[in-house]
């Protein structure tokens, strides 16, 4: 592995956070978020069509950059540090992935190129737990019927007749997915016992489609319930698939996203931090800084610490996620994301607490880093969990084989 990044990638680095940094202050955030569509679309414009950043990891016979993880990891390090609200995790690294791998020639053909330009978002949507489980696929795919919801009762269902799929059923938690222009639904069909697990696009607008926005405690990253009555969808991919390459993209696309969360969780820890040094060196008490105090340096030296861990850690798993086989991205990427949602968390908590009363009102930022780590963990962890699967695919803690 080869531990600097090319002047390509730090060019990619050093645009994004000249660009962020003035249009991505606490305000500008704060506005944008309240919006129909969550973020502030002209400035998704200026990313896609400036940087190309939904296009950033899909190849360019589709209209995109040709880069990799590690290229899309840079990127969003900087939207976390930010935290800009917008459409690039649930379209670049949820739904662009599976596009490309379970896509017919011309169903990637048209979607793809629109995503790589910024004409078209999406969002995927898998009920319950499914997403947060897959950041640790099992070996083989693991259940792959829970990513409809498991069985007959709740999750999502399809059926086939004379007229096309229909879709039945509801998912909770769908990040951008009231604002989403496909949706990327994972549905069960064939039954319970002999079922299968397909991926469907449905069209914004179709015919029973009912799209809710959720009040979420982290305003960033909005969440939507999705409701499916009798609704038309295209099965991504060829008629009469068993469901066996199904089950394969979507166990690949764990370790890579999880790769790319930890580094955007990287980035807005990083931040907090930044911001919480700042001001520790300014705030007096007693006569001087604040910052030095010993206390207070032990405190944010431990923070400093996690956050570079579990940099290095983002970074490694996505190198590993585009290494020749990828062997290492299953467990580095669950990881990698484990470091970083215990490096955000203790950040954002420090921000909070040595801010002082400042740092619990609604007008400072402080609150909006803390929210953030707590909704990272609710959706992707919680650290512990992530560890613990990671441990149980490698096999860590299997029984000694006696002969």
């Amino acid at each position: 592995m080869d531990a600097a990044f090319s002047e390509e990638q730090e060019e990619i680095r050093r645009t994004l956070r000249e660009l962020l940094r003035g249009r991505c202050g606490g305000a500008e955030v704060k506005a944008a978020v309240r919006t129909a569509a969550g973020y502030d679309e002209e400035l998704w414009g200026r990313l896609a069509g400036r940087l190309g950043l939904p296009g950033l990891a899909l190849p360019t016979a589709y209209g995109g950059v040709g880069c990799g993880s590690v290229e899309l990891a840079l990127a969003c390090e900087e939207a976390g540090r930010a935290l800009l609200p917008s459409p690039l995790l649930a379209t670049a690294v949820l739904a662009a992935p599976l596009i490309a791998a379970l896509g017919t020639g011309e169903q990637r053909a048209e979607l793809l190129p629109r995503i790589a330009h910024g004409e078209l978002t999406a969002a995927l949507a898998v009920p319950g737990r499914a997403l947060s489980r897959a950041l640790v696929p099992e070996p083989g795919g693991g259940d792959e019927a829970d990513w409809a919801g498991g069985g007959r009762t709740g999750g999502v269902q399809a059926r086939a007749g004379d007229g096309g799929w229909r879709l039945y059923g509801q998912v909770d938690q769908v990040l951008d997915g009231h604002s989403a222009r496909l949706l990327l639904v994972a549905a069960r069909a064939g039954g319970y016992t002999r079922g299968r697990t397909l991926v469907f696009a449905v069209r914004a607008g179709a015919a029973g489609l009912v799209r809710t926005r959720q009040t979420a405690l982290d305003e960033t990253r909005p969440q939507a319930r999705i409701e499916l009555r009798d609704v038309p969808a295209e099965l991504l991919g060829a008629d009469g698939a068993d469901g066996a390459d199904v089950a394969g993209a979507l166990a690949a696309l764990g370790g890579p996203a999880a790769a790319v969360l930890a580094a955007e969780a990287v980035g807005a820890a990083d931040a907090a931090l930044a911001r919480t040094v700042d001001h520790v060196r300014t705030r007096e008490q007693f006569g001087r800084p604040i910052g030095s105090f010993q206390a207070v340096k032990h405190r944010l030296a431990d923070v400093y610490v996690a956050v570079q861990a579990a940099r290095s850690a983002a970074y490694y798993a996505a190198w590993a996620a585009d290494g020749p086989d990828g062997a290492d991205s299953p467990v580095a990427g669950p990881l990698a994301l484990a470091a970083a949602l215990e490096a955000q968390r203790a950040a954002a908590g420090e921000a909070v607490q040595l801010h002082g009363g400042i740092g619990i009102t609604w007008e400072h930022d402080a609150h909006l880093y803390l929210k953030r780590a707590a909704s990272d963990e609710l959706l992707f962890g919680p650290a512990h969990r992530l560890r613990a699967r990671a441990a149980d695919r490698d096999g860590l803690f299997a029984p000694a084989v006696t002969v």
